[in-house]
């Protein structure tokens, strides 16, 4: 099977087809919920950062929740993932084998208080991208969160 994404150079060049801005109109729990992901590469090509803010519910009275994470090498030399989000939260992960969900596919593992999480993103066909978020369980992975992305155009993208 031809792959679908093209990966840069260097240790961040899998994320390279994540470059630019995304966005995915779903359903959950509380509502309709309207997620944009922007990744940019920031501090010299070192690191990338991901900005996702997700909307829930119909506007004007939609609930927003923020994320900002870097993504870089650490200090061991393994690929990792910095993230804050707008209700004070912090995590931190590792880059992980995802390999199980799609060849293609990259994500992280990471150690949250209530156990392992991972997520993962991979191409579909089209130019969109799938993330994942599972949690870990004795049976195996638990899928909470399924999004499809689209890209944002340029011109189309609010300010």
């Amino acid at each position: 099977m031809a792959k679908l994404w093209k990966k840069g150079r260097g240790k961040l060049g899998c994320f390279t087809p994540l470059l630019g801005s995304w966005i995915s109109e779903s359903t959950s729990p509380m509502g309709p919920v309207r997620c944009t992901r922007t990744f940019e590469r920031v501090l010299g090509d070192n690191y990338l950062r991901l900005i996702a803010r997700w909307e829930f519910g119909n506007v004007p009275k939609s609930k927003v929740y923020e994320e900002m994470a870097i993504i870089g090498v650490g200090d061991e030399g393994v690929i990792s993932f910095w993230s804050f989000t707008s209700d004070g939260k912090k995590s931190m992960g590792v880059l992980a084998d995802v390999t199980d969900l799609n060849p293609e596919a990259v994500g992280f593992e990471a150690k949250m208080p209530a156990g392992i999480a991972r997520m993962a993103y991979w191409p579909e066909i089209g130019g969109r991208f799938r993330w994942v978020v599972e949690s870990k369980t004795r049976k195996g992975w638990n899928r909470m969160v399924d999004h499809h992305y689209d890209p944002i155009l340029p011109s189309f993208e609010k300010t």
